[in-house]
Formats: C-alpha cells, structure tokens, sequence
C-alpha cells in the first residue's frame, strides 16, 4: 500500500470531520508509532469506545489473526468437518437402497447444483469477513443476523448426540483388545441343574445382544428412563475431555490434531478394503452394490435423499465451515478448496462404500452358506415325503451337504418352484439370495456396531481390526466436532469479551451435563429423536436464508465485484445463476418436501423389546412430540426474533451489535454503532458512501496511541475492522 499521497490526502480532508483534520494534519505518514495506532470511535450517545483499524496492510492482520499454519493443515481440517460417520455408515445404505451405482449419478448432479456453490460461497464469506456465522451474517444484513445465532443453536443439538455416538466407539474401542471378543457368541447362563444360552441373544444374535444390552442397557421404551449407565456416562465424559482438550487453543491446537484425525481414517478404509478383498464374497457384495436400477433413478424419492445426503455430507449451514475459513489469508483461493474438498467428500464416500459392501459381502456369503446347509437338509427330510428323489439334478450329490454350492442349491428350489407351483410354499424353504437375506440393508448403528461388528468375528486376527475399526470411528467423529464446536466457539468469541479457554471449557461442561440425558437406559432413543428433528429442517432453513440473503440481499453483482477482488480473478458466470435462482430454487424445493415428509410421518422411534429380542416402531407420547416440535422452533427462533428486534428498531438495524467485535494483540475491543447516512465512516473503509456496509464505525473519530495498556485481554487473535483497506492499493495509508 502507498505509504504517502498528499494529493488524495486533501481530497480526504475535505470531507472528514474536522476533528480527524486536525489530528492528522500534523500525523508523519512514515512514522511507526501511526501504523500501529488505533481509533477512538464515538457513539451517537457519545460514548467513547475503542476500536482498532486496518493497520500496515493485509499481512499485519494476518499475523496478529489466529491463522493456520499451513494450507495442508487448513484443507485437513475442512475435509476432517465434512468427512464424518454418515460417509461411512449412511452413504453405502443409500446407495444401496437406490439403484446401486445409478445412485451416483443423482448425487454427482445434486453436488455440482447445490454442494459446490454453497460451500463456495461459506467459504468465500468466512474468508473475506473474518468473523463466525453470527458476525458475518449480520455483516451481510442485520435483519437476517438471527441465521447466525441459529447455526450456533444447531451446532449445539448436533454436538449433543454427536458425542454420544464417540462415547460408544470409546467403549467398543476399549472391548476389543480381547481374543475372542466379548460380542463374539453369546453368553451361557449357568444354574444348578443346566446351562443355557440367555434367551435374548439367543433369539436375536450375539452382536445384536452385545450392542443393546451390554453396551447400552436399553429400556424398553422411551418412557422408561432406567437411571444412567455408568460405563457410557465415563465414556462421555472421556470423549468431552479429548473435545475439549483439542479444542481449548483454537486453531493452533485442533489444527495439529487434524493431520492425525483426518488421515488415519483413510489408512484404515485402505486396510480394510484391501483385506476385505481377500475374503470369499467381498467381490458379490460389491458387484451387487454397483448393479445399476436406473427405473429407481426416476423416482422422486432418490433426488430427494440424494440432495440431503450432498446437503448434510458437507457441513452447510453449521457454521463451521464459516469459522475454519475465517482464519485464512483474504487472498486464499477458496474456490479451489471448495472443489478439492467436496471431490475429496464424494471420493471418500464411494471408498468407504466398497468396504462396508466388501465386509458385508463377506458376511453375506457366510449366512448364505448356513442358509442352504439349513434348507439342504430339509430337501433330504423330504426325499420320498413330498420331494421325489429324481427332481434332484444327479450332479447333486446330498449325502454330503457341506459341498452343495449356492448354484446347486438354487438349481434344485427352482426344479421345485417349477413342478410344485401349488406346494411349493409348504416346503418351507428358503431363498437364500443376499437380497432376500437383506443383509446390506443396514446403515447407522445398526451398521457399525452390529453387522460391521459380526463380519469382523470372522477375520483373521479380528481383535486387531476391531481395534482399527472404532479408532477410525473415533477419528471421523472427532473431526466433525472438532468443526461443530468451531461453528459454536468462533461466533460467540466474535461476539462477547470471552477468552476461548473459558468458553471452551464453560461450553464442554455444560454439554456433558445435558448429554447425561443420552447414556441413560433410554438413551438411545433420545439420540434418534435429535437426529432426527433437531438439524434436517432448521439447517435447510438456514441455508435458504444465507443463500437469499448474499443473493438478493448483499447484491450478487457486489459479492462477485468482492470474490474478485478478493481471489484475484471473477469466478465462472456459473456460479452466477446458481446462487441467484438455481440453487434457491432448489433448496426451497428439498426443504418443503422435508417439511412435507415430516409432516406426513408421525414421530416414531425404533425400540428394542427384551422380552421379544426384536425392534418395534414405537408411537412418541405426547411430551415426546412436544420436545420434537420444541427442536425444531428453538433452532429456528432467532431468526424472527432478530428480525423484529431489528425492523422495530428495538436493536439498532445499523449497529454491529454483539457482532462487531474486534481484536487487538490480546484485547477484545467493541465497536460502536453508527448511522447509516455516515459518510466519514465510509471513506474509512475505502467505499463510496452509497456502497458502505453497515456495520461501521461512529461518527466522530479521532486517533490515539496504542500504547496504553488495555486491562480486557484475550488470547485469540485480532479482528481488523477496516478488512477491505488492504485492497486498497491507491489509498494513502497515513490518511487512514
């Protein structure tokens, strides 16, 4: 930035106030002590405040801002948010459940229209602003300040129950250095007169019984509370601990963390798709998830789950993209990170795809097998007693079962179907088919902590896997907290005079006290019903409205004239008429169908009934539906509510309120608020006065000495006021 022009100097000085004129008439435009000087900005009351500028240029900011150590590190910790468990456990069910590889093309198509631009344009927000979710959307318009506050609300639920899902692989972690593992078989009962097989697991299965009464203890209903499980409440309180930990220095701590808890992940999916496809009936199960049904690719269902999953995969609307990319140098090329991160995402979860079919496919031939050595033997009990010895194709040899392929098994029912159409049924057999076993219709829970846990009984050196399997889960929670709390921390930091040790630890307390209510006996179904209602709407919400609120309200035209000068180059037109019609229009789309399907569904909730060793579809009582609905209007409320607060001007509109904060070398400084027809405070930031944003400075500004020491001191870094001076190359930098 020029260091000295008089010549725009004196043009300045006609229209600031005659105070700033007379404080920098004498002001050497060279001296040090300016560069680092700060402002006296006045309140319409005439409240004096301080408040810090623009000083020495772009890389001044970037030093004294908390910044990532390294691009890698920065692209870890995006790619560690977005990259989480439903790539493991619900991306495979889905595509799955819609057409197998025909599902790619619905999501590859979604992510391009919807995915890419808006994590684009998170990214591009956060990093020219340089404040969280609630600063930079108040920034953008006040009366929409409330879309911040509501990500941080989300952020909350979601960290909740999110946690919860790490405690369980904390626990099933610390089970698995045993040989054989406990979820191995089931338990035997022993009395004074017979042993016996607990009659729970043994109408379920040994890892069914594992997960739901060894490890969770579950009631039977959401009613029944049953009190707290103590070895999930430590394995809470643990997993808080390491959150919280990781999380107390910000960036510089939890960016370290990244480059463990982002790669270790992708190690281990290569270890296991390697040894998986080693395995007898890993290449069947993958076969049948990338067989196409391209008549399912026209249902409006799969488009629906198809753009949810793009929506949810890459973390919009939590504020936690937002706040990583905050941290980032302006000149950052954020578009490149949106692309690399959500091709990463999508490459991510086809891996974890192949395999979670792979294992499942191994798992599948082992229960086909015991399927046609069960109905084999029925065949031979019916030779000569409803089955005629010459239907059997003579290259079958019966005698010996264990040698009947799935072939000759399926070759002798259809011989049978064909000649006993009416009797057929009597026979009682099987199909015996992976469709019809449904075994890779699994996802969630009941994905990782029961099928993946029964396939991996039968590897080779099972405790080792085990063992990699729940650190890999661990890690991929890990990551998606670690942004979650992010998404949390970094507004409300931007916003309140708080050290972020403080918070972070306040923040961690507190969840744990409310998370307690999840590791109760009836736990589990608490964790359903936030999953659930807590996030799908309010973030669809959130997201339409930040959407909205840079295309129609911010001005499409001034974002792209700010992405420019910002990146260095105009992105593609593209991007254009996706934010301002496409993309909107798309959105609102999923959202009232989601509405729809909501409204449509009652609340329900899985449960499990010990006496029967099954799952029943239970009905909410009506507090149940009342919390449900009570998720939803919380996370939503401080939209209106800041919207009202501001068009009735009960909240000045033109002020920052809690969002305009900025840092200076350990000291929080608010800003003051100031009318919107302030001209002075416009040329401060290098804007015509029709163009000036609001938040702003006050009116009457006067230059002071930084050298006095400020008694609010914070550890987290500065925010500069004046971030659009730095691409002010023909500004006079002393006139500032």
């Amino acid at each position: 930035m020029p260091k000295n022009s008089k010549a725009v100097k004196r043009e300045l000085d006609d229209d600031v106030t005659e105070s700033v004129r007379d404080l920098l008439s004498n002001e050497d435009a060279c001296d040090d002590s300016f560069k680092k000087a700060s402002l006296i900005v006045d309140s319409p009351e005439g409240e004096g405040k301080e408040c810090d500028v623009e000083e020495g240029g772009s890389d001044g900011e970037e030093e004294e801002r908390p910044a990532w150590n390294s691009k890698l590190q920065y692209i870890l910790a995006q790619v560690g948010f977005s990259v989480g468990l439903g790539n493991v456990w619900r991306f495979p069910y889905l595509c799955q459940k819609n057409g197998g590889g025909a599902y790619l093309v619905p999501y590859l198509i979604l992510l391009v229209l919807i995915g890419i631009p808006l994590f684009f344009l998170e990214l591009a927000v956060g990093q020219r602003i340089r404040r969280g979710s609630i600063g930079v959307w108040n920034y953008i318009s006040p009366r929409l300040g409330g879309i911040g506050f509501a990500s941080c609300v989300v952020c909350f639920f979601v960290a909740l129950y999110y946690n919860v899902i790490i405690s369980w692989s904390l626990f099933y972690f610390s089970q698995s250095f045993q040989q054989p593992l406990p979820w191995h078989e089931c338990p035997l009962v022993n009395n004074k007169t017979s042993t016996f097989v607990v009659p729970e697991c043994e109408k379920s299965s040994a890892t069914t019984y594992y997960w739901y009464r060894k490890a969770l203890d579950i009631s039977d209903s959401i009613s029944e509370g049953g009190g707290l499980n103590w070895k999930m409440t430590l394995c809470l309180l643990a997993a808080w601990s390491m959150v919280c930990l990781a999380m107390i220095k910000g960036i510089q701590s939890s960016g370290k963390v990244m480059y463990f808890s982002s790669l270790f992940p992708y190690v281990v999916l290569i270890c296991f798709l390697a040894r998986a496809l080693l395995l007898k009936g890993s290449v069947d199960g993958i076969r049948h998830m990338f067989t196409p049904k391209l008549e399912i690719m026209l249902e409006a269902k799969v488009w629906r789950e198809a753009a949810t999953q793009v929506f949810f995969a890459l973390g919009l609307g939590f504020g936690g993209v937002i706040a990583f990319s905050s941290y980032n140098k302006r000149n950052n090329n954020c578009h490149f990170d949106a692309v690399l991160v959500s091709f990463i995402n999508f490459f991510t979860s086809v891996l974890a795809t192949l395999v979670v079919f792979a294992v499942l496919g191994f798992k599948a031939n082992i229960m086909t097998s015991k399927c046609i050595s069960l109905n084999t033997n029925k065949i031979v009990a019916l030779l000569g007693n409803g089955i005629e010895p010459s239907l059997i194709p003579h290259h079958i040899n019966l005698t010996q079962v264990s040698q009947v392929s799935a072939d000759d098994y399926h070759q002798m029912t259809e011989i049978l179907r064909g000649v006993k159409e009416n009797e057929y049924q009597n026979l009682g057999l099987e199909p015996c088919s992976i469709e019809d076993l449904n075994v890779l219709a699994v996802q969630g829970t009941g994905l990782a902590f029961i099928a993946f846990t029964e396939a991996m009984t039968h590897f080779p050196a099972s405790p080792f896997w085990s063992v990699m399997f729940f650190l890999m889960l661990i890690n991929l929670g890990l990551g998606s907290m670690f942004g979650t709390i992010e998404g949390i921390l970094t507004p409300l930091i931007d916003a309140f005079k708080v050290r972020k040790e403080f918070l972070t630890v306040g923040c961690c307390t507190l969840a744990f006290s409310i998370g307690l209510l999840f590791v109760q006996r009836s736990g589990n179904y608490f964790v359903a019903m936030f999953d659930d209602y807590s996030a799908t709407l309010p973030l669809l919400i959130v997201v339409v409205l930040e959407n909205i609120a840079i295309a129609w309200f911010y001005g499409i035209d001034k974002f792209f004239e700010d992405l420019k000068d910002m990146l260095g180059f105009t992105p593609y037109h593209f991007y254009y008429y996706m934010w301002k019609y496409i993309t909107p229009i798309l959105l609102i789309v999923l959202l009232c169908s989601s509405f729809i399907q909501l409204a449509m569904t009652p609340p329900s909730y899985s449960a499990w009934i010990e006496e029967e060793a099954i799952e029943k579809t239970l009905h909410f009582p009506p507090w149940g539906i009342a919390v449900c609905i009570s998720l939803v209007v919380m996370a939503i409320m401080p939209v209106p509510v800041v919207f009202c607060l501001r068009y009735f001007n009960i909240i000045d509109e033109n002020s920052g309120g809690l969002s305009s904060v900025s840092y200076k070398k350990g000291r929080v400084i608010k800003e003051s608020p100031r009318p919107e027809d302030d001209d002075d405070a416009s040329l401060i930031h290098g804007k015509s006065p029709s163009e000036a944003p609001s938040p702003m400075p006050g009116k009457s500004i006067y230059r002071k000495q930084s050298g006095s020491a400020d008694p609010d001191t914070a550890p987290n870094g500065r925010y500069g006021i004046g971030y659009l001076m730095a691409d002010m190359p023909d500004m006079p930098e002393s006139d500032l």
